[in-house]
């Protein structure tokens, strides 16, 4: 059977996930996918990782573009997706619509789960929140950084601890069991992230990846990207 090589942040995870099965009926192709924060996923192209579609934030795949590995024709915005704060399901929801209330809600919380804050977006604009709520250095014995959004919130919803407060894009937070969304970042720290998908230009199945990128834009998968977190 062929398959698909696919290289994307995590935001746009859950959206694949959903659509394989359609994509495998329609066009005969498997996606072997790779999710991880954005900065990692174009080190993985650059280094010469098989891909045909590659989904990563607006300014990346402009770059990618810039530099010959995607391709400006066929590129589509899958839409903005907002960062936000999670807990885990079931638990009360703190008070998080302003900086005073995120402040005093993160300095509660026993354990904070976050992407990685070197190569992921959110997790990157996670770590200059901390910084002008001047809270970076009390909270650095309770921060838990992973690889992805993704990963952190699986571990926060399986971590036997209350009382925990999870950050990373709210298509990562929507589309984890175990976790529920408190509310995007307030809107001093707002962050809202432009995903776009292009075909690599060392594709082995370009038409493939194309309609990838055809099935993920397209009007009948509107609701799973509302549901999931894109606008």
């Amino acid at each position: 059977m062929t398959s698909l090589h696919l290289l994307s942040g995590g935001a746009a995870q859950g959206l694949v996930n959903q659509l394989q099965a359609q994509f495998l009926s329609q066009t005969g192709c498997t996606i072997e996918a790779d999710f991880g924060a954005v900065g990692l996923m174009k080190e993985r192209l650059l280094a010469g990782a098989p891909c045909d579609v590659v989904i990563l934030t607006q300014s990346l795949i402009e770059q990618l573009i810039t530099s010959g590995q995607a391709q400006a024709s066929g590129a589509q915005p899958l839409g903005r997706v907002k960062t936000g704060v999670a807990v885990k399901s079931g638990e009360a929801l703190p008070k998080v619509d302003d900086p005073a209330g995120l402040k005093a809600a993160l300095l509660a919380a026993q354990g904070i789960y976050f992407p990685d804050p070197l190569k992921a977006t959110a997790g990157i604009h996670f770590m200059n929140v901390l910084k002008r709520l001047d809270i970076d250095a009390e909270l650095a014995p309770r921060l838990h950084p992973f690889p992805n959004g993704a990963s952190a919130m699986a571990a926060m919803a399986q971590a036997p601890e209350d009382g925990l407060i999870g950050c990373t894009q709210l298509t990562e937070i929507l589309y984890t069991p175990g976790v529920q969304l408190v509310a995007p970042l307030p809107r001093e720290f707002e962050l809202a992230t432009l995903y776009t998908a292009a075909v690599c230009t060392q594709a082995a199945q370009p038409q493939a990846a194309a309609e990838l990128i055809r099935l993920l834009v397209s009007p009948e998968a509107a609701a799973l990207r509302r549901a999931g977190g894109f606008e």
